[in-house]
């Protein structure tokens, strides 16, 4: 069932009554586009993480933590790369219902299908999208929104998103918004519905 929205929508990229111990990266593959490495080094220096990776007591309800330390560090990203700055893994409970959003590219349909989601449906400024969840405009326009339900028994990432340098003149600092990585979406998520972003001017 296709929506339109009101406003260019977009996603991509939530804490509990159990807490795991959150990790930070020192060095890890960045799941999003890689930037110049010359550019992040002198550009965007190593930030303390901020935020939590603690679940909502509504989400808490929906999820058990569980340990994947190879899943973990799939999700990390160094400074200025994006991709999660730390992390907590999570695997959806039988009888679960969840439901999470990606904003994607429609030039790319492998994209919709992607790593990176939220809890949360977009709103608001794209602008503030882009900076509380670190996406690039070289990474996505944004012009597709994905909502589906996360399948019992997954495994999640939940975590804060790292620096992301996009280029000499646009970059993005930690933050402490939450974002959910999925290692394989397509095989993950069912009962979706995709929305087109339009315009609209305040």
């Amino acid at each position: 069932m296709k929506i339109i929205l009101s406003g260019l929508t977009v996603l991509l990229l939530g804490g509990c009554a159990s807490q795991p111990v959150a990790v930070a990266p020192e060095t890890a593959a960045a799941a999003k586009p890689a930037v110049a490495p010359e550019l992040a080094v002198a550009s965007m220096p190593a930030a303390a993480c901020v935020g939590s990776t603690a679940l909502s007591a509504e989400l808490a309800a929906q999820f058990e933590p569980v340990t994947d330390a190879a899943l973990l560090q799939s999700a990390l990203g160094e400074p200025g790369k994006g991709a999660l700055c730390q992390g907590a893994v999570y695997q959806s409970k039988a009888g679960s219902d969840v439901r999470i959003y990606r904003s994607w590219n429609s030039t790319n349909p492998r994209s919709q299908s992607g790593n990176w989601w939220a809890f949360d449906k977009p709103a608001g400024l794209v602008s503030l999208f882009r900076r509380d969840y670190a996406v690039c405009y070289q990474w996505s326009p944004l012009d597709k929104l994905q909502s589906c339900r996360l399948k019992p028994g997954t495994k999640i990432v939940v975590g804060n998103g790292q620096s992301a340098l996009c280029s000499e003149y646009l970059s993005y600092p930690v933050s402490a918004t939450q974002q959910v990585f999925i290692a394989n979406a397509a095989e993950d998520v069912l009962d979706c519905s995709t929305a087109d972003g339009v315009f609209s001017w305040q």
